[in-house]
């Protein structure tokens, strides 16, 4: 009965089971200690409360592959996973749209405010700093997420729906899974809400995230290859929270996520206009 449930529901089955775990694990192992929590109990405690997180939509999109394709799901998976034989140009916009995007607003801000710099030009270890961006973007980003989100949802959405519609559907709810573990973490330091620490990152899950999945969505329609999904998702992550992140907070961290958000946007909007000549032309 439940697996009947399941095969005639796969996408929404793997929406409710991705955040039952995740957020499960956020409640069971964060929220005895306050929800939110203090600065310090989250410094200590999000290694162990994120796990569980992070599992979420991998655990989803591989035990959903095997209860509803078997093992040609997984082989499909696979196959996707190691395509890695696609054009440079590929490999170029997955990997630079984000950090490219980052810097020059970040470099255009600090005119305004020396707190808007990289986070890599003020850093005094520069090369921890980058090695945690990258292994914690392709790790806790890329590898954990992307085999659910893009290796499962993603071509049953398509299969419905257009590539801006499926984008949408996953960005807006891959934002919103970053809700209840942001707000877990947006205590000040006697763990009372600080609206200074959630709001901004919010506006990020909820403006920024929607926008790259749309390109992520793109850069996979035009590669079928889930290994440049993972990097262009490690690239985002890398770049925007940990190497190329500005020490700034509250409104001046808001104000730097609208004008990612409208720059992103704005490419969304652009190959929606090349791609709708091109269907015309041909």
């Amino acid at each position: 009965m439940i697996r009947l449930l399941i095969q005639r529901n796969p996408i929404w089955t793997y929406f409710v089971l991705t955040f039952m775990i995740s957020w499960g694990g956020v409640l069971a192992l964060g929220a005895p200690h306050g929800m939110p929590t203090s600065r310090e109990q989250f410094e200590q405690l999000y290694p162990v409360v994120f796990l569980p997180y992070l599992l979420g939509p991998l655990i989803s999109g591989i035990l959903l592959t095997g209860l509803i394709d078997g093992k040609g799901g997984y082989r499909e998976l696979l196959t996707r996973l190691f395509r890695w034989r696609v054009n440079l140009r590929w490999y170029a916009a997955a990997l630079l749209i984000a950090p490219l995007f980052v810097m020059a607003i970040l470099l255009v801000l600090s005119l305004l405010s020396p707190a808007y710099l990289p986070g890599i030009f003020t850093a005094d270890n520069k090369l921890d700093l980058l090695l945690t961006g990258i292994l914690i973007g392709v790790i806790g980003g890329g590898l954990m997420e992307e085999p659910g989100w893009t290796g499962f949802a993603l071509p049953r959405l398509r299969r419905k729906y257009p590539l801006l519609t499926t984008g949408l559907i996953i960005g807006f709810l891959w934002g919103a899974w970053h809700f209840l573990p942001t707000y877990w973490g947006s205590g000040d330091s006697n763990g009372v809400l600080s609206l200074s620490l959630l709001l901004p990152p919010c506006f990020f899950y909820a403006a920024v995230l929607p926008a790259y999945r749309v390109l992520i969505v793109w850069v996979h329609e035009n590669t079928n290859s889930l290994l440049l999904v993972i990097l262009m998702h490690a690239s985002l992550t890398a770049s925007s929270l940990f190497i190329l992140a500005p020490a700034v907070e509250g409104a001046p961290l808001f104000w730097y996520y609208f004008i990612l958000a409208g720059a992103l946007w704005g490419v969304v909007a652009a190959i929606k206009i090349i791609n709708n000549r091109s269907s015309k032309v041909s």
